[in-house]
């Protein structure tokens, strides 16, 4: 193997590359879109009035929240199809392939970060306009999804899509499962070539342009959203 970095490894391997990015912006999409709408529900269910309902949704986010997303992601895709093959009364493991079990894990991870990011957003509004509200007759739910969540929403979307970056970098996560995404796709070229230093070297600089330009449109956002306020 040589030390030499050769350019024409790039070349060759850019289809594959091009690909494999493509399918970590889907997947980042899908895995942010999901834990967004998640994330909300549980925030709502947290901030309720039901005691019990608020309480397993902490203990849910709180325990999902400690543990490392490259652990939930092993324990969703070799330990769920045994408990879903318990619970339907299977007598065999019912199959859940690679790529459905990433976008499963990662919304159901997501969601307790955006669910934190949502529930801080809630209640920065003032509590005068859900006691507005309680006042005209409407209920909880309904002040919350058509007042109190969209105003919500617009004061955290800077925070939204700063952990939307980091979605965008743990998806090389899946990678441990054979996918080929961004970083799967140059990890199996730069296996089959012998050619790890222009491979990894690529991605690095691939990811840090990438999160360096979307860093850049958050902050150019959140300048916009204060000047509007």
């Amino acid at each position: 193997m040589s030390i030499l970095f050769d350019t024409d490894v790039i070349a060759r391997a850019a289809p594959q590359l091009v690909q494999g990015f493509w399918f970590t912006l889907q997947l980042t999409g899908i895995s942010a879109l999901g834990g967004v709408v998640l994330g909300t529900l549980l925030a709502l269910a947290r901030l309720s009035g039901n005691k019990v309902l608020s309480s397993v949704v902490g203990a849910y986010v709180n325990t999902l929240r400690s543990i490392p997303l490259l652990l939930v992601i092993f324990w969703f895709f070799f330990l769920v199809p045994f408990i879903a093959a318990w619970m339907t009364g299977s007598k065999r493991p019912i199959e859940i392939d690679a790529l459905t079990s990433c976008v499963i894990t990662f919304i159901l991870f997501e969601a307790c970060y955006f669910c934190e990011i949502m529930r801080a957003g809630i209640q920065s509004i003032p509590p005068g306009q859900l006691n507005a509200g309680k006042a005209l007759g409407m209920g909880y739910w309904t002040i919350m999804v058509f007042i109190i969540v969209p105003q919500a929403f617009r004061n955290m979307l800077p925070v939204l899509l700063s952990q939307t970056i980091v979605l965008f970098q743990d998806v090389s996560l899946v990678s441990v499962l054979s996918i080929k995404d961004f970083f799967g796709s140059a990890d199996f070229v730069a296996k089959r070539d012998g050619r790890p230093h222009e491979m990894y070297l690529t991605v690095a600089l691939v990811y840090l342009v990438a999160c360096v330009l979307l860093s850049r449109c958050v902050k150019a956002l959140q300048r916009r959203i204060a000047i509007v306020r």
